[in-house]
């Protein structure tokens, strides 16, 4: 869009708390800065960006920190007092997904419009374009920026090599939904909507978007990051004090249980499938069998006619399976992954901690350094904790609410298929139903 303009990333930026509460913000100013994370694992594969920047002074008031406001109504978007219900600012749509077919590459980007009241975006509109690989670009923006806080998860990753009529038109629908989560997931969380790179996100054009995210670090860097976070995660673990063992083992469990449900929502939807494609054979059979059947015409047509509605009953129960189970289930396994990432990282901060600690007892280096070292780290560990507890106890009551909605709906919707197939087939069993010709049968008898 002309006139968009995008400010420093979020490493410039002095945040020094949550715009929404008084809890400090990952990643602020004061010792909350050191939250910035020391880890970002991304996959590189299909990167093809190019580079813009804007620079953007921490003096400067027209900065894009929530903490320095451009206007009133900023202002007012972004205090928010307990006694007031949340009010939403942020409403982002993902649509229209589109084919793009390369000499290297074939993939799909989708349309993103966000509308928004914030003083701090330049338009209360912005329709944007984005591939999968911007997507995860921004997911490893924020779990550098936010390293103890809860990332909505992606969907999978997914390549196909060669034609884009590959790409199958439902696997593209269920991307599309997924990815809308994710972002409206992301608008909703009282730290992350106000995420810098997530703002660039939604309002930079392509080449533009291109060119921000090259200033990052490189590839190596991380990977090097990556495998000292590896190697010094067990030290953490050792050192995880009680509540977060106890977070941890909650993880462990959760992830083994909803990995079953969502095998056994798969496997019903599975089978509730092949029981469908069988039963629209027989309405077919039974109209072609009262072809030759006089003395049965109406008979074998009305078991036609029931089996039909059943099986548009039937389709339209895999269609609520399809959209309001098996997705929850799905992206509560992937969140399972994401919370064991969550804690990994904070036994690396907390292993940052205890080497410092360690070094200064056996006075391996300068003291009055080392010193000053874990005085910052144990501000940097204080932050990351706490972050993590105040979104633990969120996500918990999100899952809740999803999950018992999820099932809640299902078990709806259920009742309501098999009452309306009963109906069904009472309806065509009375029709059939010949009183008196029982009678005299019985008077025979």
């Amino acid at each position: 869009m002309d006139g968009e303009r995008l400010a420093s990333g979020s490493s410039e930026l002095a945040v020094g708390e949550s715009p929404r509460g008084g809890a400090p913000i990952p990643g602020g100013s004061g010792s909350c800065s050191l939250l910035q994370a020391d880890v970002l694992d991304l996959d590189e594969d299909e990167d093809d960006l190019e580079v813009f920047s804007k620079d953007a002074s921490l003096m400067d008031m027209n900065s894009f920190s929530p903490m320095m406001p451009t206007s009133p109504l900023s202002m007012i978007n972004q205090i928010k007092f307990e006694d007031e219900p949340d009010l939403k600012d942020l409403f982002i749509t993902v649509d229209a997904p589109e084919s793009h077919v390369t000499t290297i590459e074939t993939f799909i980007t989708y349309r993103i419009i966000t509308k928004t009241s914030r003083g701090e975006f330049d338009s209360s509109e912005f329709e944007v374009r984005r591939r999968y690989q911007d997507f995860l670009w921004l997911k490893g923006k924020l779990e550098e920026a936010h390293p103890t806080l809860i990332i909505p998860p992606l969907p999978e990753k997914f390549i196909v090599k060669g034609l884009v009529e590959r790409f199958n038109d439902d696997f593209i629908e269920t991307r599309r939904k997924a990815l809308h989560k994710f972002l409206n997931r992301i608008a909703d969380h009282p730290t992350l909507t106000f995420n810098e790179d997530f703002k660039v996100f939604l309002t930079a054009q392509a080449w533009e978007l291109s060119s921000y995210k090259k200033q990052g670090p490189g590839l190596l860097s991380r990977m090097g990051q990556t495998v000292r976070a590896v190697a010094s995660s067990m030290r953490g673990v050792k050192n995880r004090p009680d509540e977060f063992m106890e977070m941890n083992n909650f993880i462990e469990t959760f992830s083994q249980k909803i990995n079953l449900i969502d095998k056994i929502s798969q496997r019903i939807y599975k089978e509730e499938r092949d029981y469908f494609d069988e039963m629209k054979e027989y309405g077919p059979i039974h109209i072609l069998w009262s072809a030759s059947e006089d003395d049965l015409v109406d008979t074998l047509k009305g078991i036609a006619s029931c089996i039909d509605q059943c099986c548009k009953a039937t389709e339209k129960r895999m269609s609520g399976l399809s959209e309001a189970l098996l997705p929850v289930v799905h992206e509560y396994v992937l969140y399972s992954e994401m919370l064991m990432g969550v804690m990994k990282r904070r036994d690396q901060i907390q292993t940052e901690l205890d080497s410092k600690v360690e070094a200064l007892t056996y006075k391996k280096a300068d003291a009055d350094l080392l010193t000053e070292d874990i005085g910052k780290l144990e501000d940097k560990v204080e932050c990351a904790n706490n972050a993590l507890k105040a979104d633990w106890e969120r996500w918990k009551q999100n899952m809740r609410n999803d999950l018992k909605s999820a099932f809640t709906d299902t078990a709806e919707e259920n009742i309501r298929y098999y009452e309306q197939c009963l109906a069904t087939w009472e309806s065509f069993l009375s029709s059939q139903t010949d009183l008196p010709l029982e009678e005299d049968s019985e008077d025979k008898i």
